[in-house]
């Protein structure tokens, strides 16, 4: 059954119409657990670097560039990689990620990705020895680890004396919304219960909440999300087409295998195509022959 079949067209057509009646309302009940409204927010520099300074609980240096969702493209046949929020100050470069969808190989990605920003310094010229401290963390609507905590923290220590370090300048941070109200820290709680309910407790997560409406409000950010969107749910009904297509051409084959085995006329098992599988008369009759 191909792209121009009645049968694709039809749901094609009601697809989109559907898609764009709904739009609206998706774009309006964003939050910041959207990746995309995320790192929209996070090219304020003002309340990314507060954001890293709260989740961090220090200080951090002036940022010297902030660069939205970038992509890292090692050479032309390696698999690209998107960063959320990548930011870098004088002695540190943060990579800042928002993960609404449980993924077991998140402690793996999160070593790609630190490894994929020190290939990024290395490049530019930079020896071992100058290599930045490289800071990649994890906003998690969900436990990474089971373990109820609010925030998991990794870096790299000695085995058989836990209080000799790597001190290789890699730290990776996992924070778990659900347990927001396990967290002691209040600035860093407010701000988890904020990405788990979209609730204002405090000045910074009203800062958010402003800085969001800003965002929808912007025509280009608007086209700019429903653009990837819709790629991205064309895709995903394009494979769901794909295996459904597959089905019912299976289902069709069966159908008139088991009519014929009833001695059923294939002009009545014909009708029985159109009427059930809402084809024309064309290609309903390519299934009876023989």
């Amino acid at each position: 059954m191909s792209i121009g079949h009645p049968f694709v067209l039809k749901n094609t057509l009601k697809w989109y119409t559907t898609y764009m009646k709904d739009f609206n309302k998706l774009w309006e009940s964003l939050t910041i657990s959207n990746d995309f409204i995320f790192s929209k927010v996070m090219r304020d520099k003002d309340i990314c670097r507060e954001t890293l300074e709260i989740l961090l609980n220090k200080r951090i240096g002036e940022i010297k560039y902030i660069d939205n969702q970038k992509i890292f493209d090692i050479n032309y046949d390696s698999k690209s990689v998107r960063l959320d929020v990548y930011v870098e100050d004088e002695n540190r470069n943060y990579n800042l990620e928002m993960q609404v969808v449980y993924k077991s190989d998140l402690p793996k990605r999160s070593r790609y990705y630190q490894g994929l920003i020190d290939l990024n310094d290395i490049e530019k010229g930079e020896y071992y020895s100058d290599l930045k401290e490289n800071v990649v963390i994890f906003i998690c609507k969900f436990d990474p680890f089971g373990k109820g905590m609010s925030k998991y923290t990794f870096e790299n220590i000695c085995l058989e004396d836990t209080n000799i370090k790597l001190n290789d300048g890699t730290f990776k941070l996992f924070f778990n919304t659900k347990a927001y109200d396990k967290e002691k820290k209040q600035k860093i709680k407010s701000l988890l219960k904020y990405i788990e309910y979209n609730e204002i407790s405090d000045d910074f997560t009203g800062k958010i909440h402003d800085k969001i409406k800003k965002v929808k409000e912007n025509k280009e950010w608007r086209v700019e999300f429903m653009t990837l969107h819709m790629k991205e749910q064309e895709i995903a009904r394009d494979n769901f087409e794909k295996g459904r297509l597959e089905g019912i051409v299976e289902g069709i084959k069966t159908l008139v295998i088991s009519l014929r085995e009833l001695n059923i006329p294939d002009e009545i098992i014909l009708q029985k195509i159109i009427e059930k599988y809402s084809l024309d008369k064309h290609h309903a009759e390519k299934y009876l022959e023989k």
